[in-house]
């Protein structure tokens, strides 16, 4: 694949992951495939064009130039920011927009009903990637397949997401797992477990993100990363009981092959240390249990502990363009409330979402018993997950609420709200609000990501 001198450079690689079985046959052919990115569908699979009603628009691109004003390395320019609510959604008249919403938004509405509405924008079909994602994403169209039903991962896929036309469940989870999210990315931002008073205390990291996967150029230091997708670093540096904490986590592609690898660094022993099993229904540290290690970007790792069923695709109201939650001018006072976020720094849209629903095996090991994701068909991006207990009872609504990172571009969330209803309780990651923006670059070393550069990067 041809990628401009100007592109991200310096890593790349290609996916080839072993099973013990056979991987199934592509079932894209060169025909089908040429539809991505024609007048039907979209370069990443979506439906070019709008729905019946006119609430959906047709895409035309996505934001493909930075607005006026917006300066690199701050935060982004709202370009929607003259956009009026079309209307709100409360407990009283959520019977009106039923259709339109989740069960999950159903049960936050009826939960709180005299503060939490839904405040409902024009949609803005604003998802946009750099053209080699495009190119690499109808090359996966007709190479990629699953290994093992989809448990065991998947061959034949390079930089973004490989099955632009899914056929099945497992297929739309590792679009969402592979999407592209650039090659690096370092940021600071901070989460806050809200309790049921709505008492909080914002916890702050430092964290530098490498995805090999995403890299257009294969090289010798690339192939170090071997079926690596993601490896992150990250230290606290507030408050200060816990600043000088740190992990580090190495993200497989294949992780019934390699599982996830992670370490970590306390106060308390004064080394660092390796974490026998951090995967699936694992609760991640100083989160107060609000969600699990695979509730990260809403779904991270093997769908192996699942029967999966994709029930195609709804038009929902889906958390987007969230510029006002990701802004320089709000603080994390005015953003988190007592049961939940601010509504008014909110914006709901109307897109179509793939809907996938997840229930676990008899045997396997989770906290929940079943899961549905509601999955932007402009990004393959999971928008609103839902899980419910052990005993059949619904538990958690979580939101990615996404901002496109203009300057890249790529649209990504800037923030994840976790809900949990039993508790009354709920859990923001990513407040950037008074932060320096995003880095992003195209260099990275496995070197940067072991437990010995972990030990230098937290002093």
């Amino acid at each position: 694949m041809r990628t401009p001198a100007h592109t991200y450079g310096g890593l790349g690689i290609c996916v080839f992951l072993l099973a013990m079985a056979w991987p199934a046959v592509a079932e894209v052919s060169a025909a089908e495939a040429a539809r991505l990115g024609g007048g039907e569908l979209t370069p990443l699979g979506a439906e070019r064009a709008g729905n019946a009603a006119g609430t959906i628009p047709a895409w035309t691109g996505g934001i493909t130039e930075m607005p006026p004003g917006y300066v690199p390395g701050r935060h982004h320019v709202d370009p929607f920011a003259d956009d009026p609510v079309l209307y709100s959604i409360d407990a009283a008249n959520l019977g009106e927009h039923a259709d339109k919403l989740t069960d999950g938004q159903k049960a936050l509405l009826a939960a709180y009903p005299d503060t939490l509405h839904f405040n409902v924008y024009p949609t803005r079909r604003s998802a946009s990637y750099p053209a080699w994602v495009y190119e690499a994403i109808r090359e996966n169209a007709t190479s990629a397949t699953l290994l093992t039903a989809g448990k065991g991962g998947v061959e034949g896929a390079h930089i973004s997401s490989p099955f632009p036309m899914p056929k099945s469940a497992e297929e739309v989870i590792w679009n969402h797992n592979l999407r592209w999210r650039g090659i690096r990315v370092k940021r600071r931002e901070g989460s806050a477990a809200v309790t049921r008073m709505g008492r909080y205390q914002v916890v702050r990291q430092l964290q530098d993100f490498a995805y090999p996967y995403g890299s257009p150029r294969v090289s010798e230091v690339a192939a170090k990363f071997d079926n690596v997708l993601l490896a992150v670093k990250a230290k606290t540096y507030a408050p200060a009981l816990r600043a000088g904490e740190g992990v580090l986590v190495i993200e497989t592609i294949n992780q019934t092959r390699d599982p996830r690898k992670s370490w970590r660094y306390t106060r308390s022993l004064r080394r660092i240390i390796r974490l026998p099993y951090f995967g699936y229904e694992v609760p991640p540290p100083g989160l107060d249990g609000l969600r699990t290690v695979d509730d990260f970007e809403l779904y991270n790792g093997p769908p192996d502990r699942y029967e999966w069923t994709l029930h195609g695709k709804r038009e929902i109201l889906i958390p987007y363009n969230a510029y006002r939650l990701h802004s320089d001018d709000v603080t994390p006072e005015q953003i988190i409330q007592r049961k939940h976020v601010n509504p008014e720094l909110l914006r709901y849209e109307l897109h179509r979402v793939w809907v996938v629903e997840g229930r676990l095996k008899e045997g396997a090991r989770h906290v929940y018993s079943r899961r549905i994701f509601y999955v932007d068909e402009d990004s393959w991006q999971i928008a609103i997950s839902e899980a419910y207990d052990r005993d059949g009872k619904f538990w958690r609504v979580m939101e990615a609420h996404a901002v496109n990172y203009y300057e890249v571009p790529v649209l990504w969330a800037t923030a994840y709200v976790f809900y949990d209803l039993q508790q009354e309780r709920y859990l923001i990651n990513g407040l950037d609000n008074g932060l320096p923006g995003f880095e992003f670059s195209d260099g990275a070393d496995p070197r940067e990501f072991s437990p010995n550069a972990l030990s230098y990067y937290i002093r």
